[in-house]
């Protein structure tokens, strides 16, 4: 069986593969009367769109939204909400190789191994063009939670990190590179052109963060609020590891390092930490969820690589093509949609039980 739903209360199923006429999702369970247009989505969508600068793929779509089901007069109806995006710069002719061999690192193989049948141009459905679905479903999402701001970035690329004295937010949209440090960002130009120009790609960090999330949204054991957050960003196309809060770094500390010291405040509790990264025991604590998401290397690359043929035997492949130098660039939207969807049906979830 493939897995193509994500959610309980507020979920959807993404459809469509990279070279298909269209990609699209359906949104089932949104609440009814949440003002909803394409021009709600779009922002998101452009936000992730291949084509915009030399450090991404140079595939041209518009990624244009079209809402078929699911609104009325401007509203969300509670039925299901049916978006479509069209495919329209394809170039199957550039995976001639692809058909005849797999990509190292990539899908090709696995996908093979479980199905019999895969389809090459550019992945089908393991292509990380099915993550423009993804952002438009998260668009919808948001509606479902107006009282959460969400905010993504890189933070890393090809080890290279960010300066946490220089973080600017204003700086995020002023860059290719969704980068909130201007010197970081200058570095990764150089940084990102001379894999690309190398025939090679980089690996990046994504951070995100929401703030505004109240305390009680998820639940203890098999409903854990920071397990779905991991499980939506696994879920996410070359991402190949996840943080919540401080992450691998608590390993390294004490007990007392560790905990997130807390002080009587006029609303409740103020913290004086956040390693935590805003989730205790699977539930929020009002604090800002923090997530890392580590993305690798895109695996379409240049650089001749040792393989196989469909036939088992031995081969070298170069992918030719069309491919982002550094996959987590456009991730970046992305781990934000995925963030939005999560926290909006944990806010159903809530309600359902407690009221």
């Amino acid at each position: 069986m493939s897995v193509n739903t994500f959610g309980r209360v507020l979920r959807f199923t993404t459809w469509g593969e990279s070279h298909g006429p269209a990609i699209g999702a359906v949104v089932d369970g949104c609440p009814p009367l949440l003002a909803l247009s394409e021009a709600d989505i779009q922002p998101f969508l452009d936000a992730r769109r291949p084509g915009t600068s030399k450090f991404t793929t140079q595939r041209r779509e518009p990624d244009a939204v079209k809402i078929l089901s699911g609104v009325f007069e401007g509203k969300t109806t509670g039925t299901p909400i049916s978006l479509m995006i069209e495919n329209v710069d394809q170039r199957s002719k550039d995976y001639s190789e692809v058909a005849r061999a797999y990509r190292p690192g990539h899908a090709d193989y696995a996908y093979n191994a479980k199905y019999g049948i895969r389809d090459y141009r550019g992945g089908g459905r393991s292509s990380a063009r099915e993550t423009a679905s993804r952002v438009a479903a998260g668009a919808v999402a948001r509606l479902a939670i107006p009282e959460v701001a969400i905010l993504a970035y890189v933070s890393a690329i090809g080890g290279d990190a960010v300066d946490p004295a220089n973080f600017d937010a204003n700086e995020i949209g002023n860059n290719p590179f969704f980068c909130p440090d201007a010197a970081a960002a200058a570095r990764w130009e150089r940084l990102v052109d001379e894999a690309r120009l190398a025939g090679s790609s980089l690996g990046a960090v994504v951070e995100c963060v929401a703030t505004g999330v109240p305390a009680g949204w998820g639940a203890p054991l098999y409903g854990k609020l920071d397990a779905d957050l991991a499980s939506a960003m696994m879920g996410i196309n070359a991402v190949k590891g996840v943080e919540i809060g401080d992450g691998f770094e608590a390993a390294r500390l004490r007990g007392e390092q560790n905990a997130d010291p807390m002080r009587p405040g006029e609303n409740g509790p103020t913290f004086e930490a956040n390693h935590a990264g805003g989730i205790a025991g699977g539930i929020s604590t009002g604090q800002p969820v923090v997530v890392r998401v580590a993305f690798k290397p895109t695996s379409s690359i240049l650089i001749p690589q040792d393989t196989i043929t469909r036939d088992g035997e031995a081969a070298e492949i170069v992918t030719k093509g069309r491919h982002d130098p550094c996959v987590g660039i456009r991730g970046t939207p992305v781990v934000e949609a995925m963030m939005a969807f999560v926290l909006a049906d944990h806010k159903l979830l809530h309600r359902a039980q407690c009221g």
